[in-house]
């Protein structure tokens, strides 16, 4: 079984965003990857959690203990960390790939602690930022910046790619799981 792992707010967000979160859960499905996400029934992973199921493909949460009364109760696995570090290390994986939604600072957490893990080469599964209306321009400079400095010591393109479109997300994942 192939899975995404999609970070996200659970917030009501503008249709823009709504929108491209939809196109990516469709194109998801229709590429053979299924859904893990933090397993929240609010906000844009709701719509996340929606399209997936609806479109046929399975929806595979990781909550915590203290957020559990927001689960989706209809998922098709569901599990309870006892905690935020717990959760991410699930989220991690179960995961083939990983993509940043636009979402707050528990979105950025989380990603931050893959593009970490990468870094140390605990992992190398894709990590894609979905740069919708240009929401991560500003962590795409701020990353550039650190290299540029002497922060980070791989290419940026070797942690993390800056999608511009849902279909643009797939493809690199696609390439990215060849074997």
């Amino acid at each position: 079984m192939k899975t995404i792992c999609v970070f996200c707010a659970a917030n009501e967000v503008e249709e823009k965003y709504v929108k491209d979160a939809e196109i990516l859960g469709l194109l998801m499905v229709k590429n053979g990857y299924n859904l893990v996400w933090g397993g929240s029934n609010k906000g844009l992973m709701k719509v996340m959690a929606d399209t997936v199921q609806n479109a046929e493909g399975k929806i595979i949460g990781v909550t915590m203990e203290f957020l559990k009364d927001h689960r989706r109760m209809n998922a098709d696995e569901m599990t309870i960390a006892k905690d935020l570090p717990e959760r991410k290390k699930l989220l991690l994986n179960k995961a083939n790939a990983i993509v940043l939604l636009v979402g707050g600072i528990g979105s950025l957490d989380e990603v931050a602690e893959m593009l970490e893990f990468k870094k140390h080469n605990l992992h190398n599964k894709p990590i894609v930022a979905l740069n919708t209306d240009n929401f991560y321009g500003g962590l795409k400079t701020q990353f550039l910046r650190m290299k540029k400095d002497g922060f980070l010591t791989k290419e940026l393109d070797e942690l993390i790619y800056f999608a511009d479109s849902p279909k643009d997300a797939l493809n690199y994942i696609n390439n990215a799981l060849q074997p």
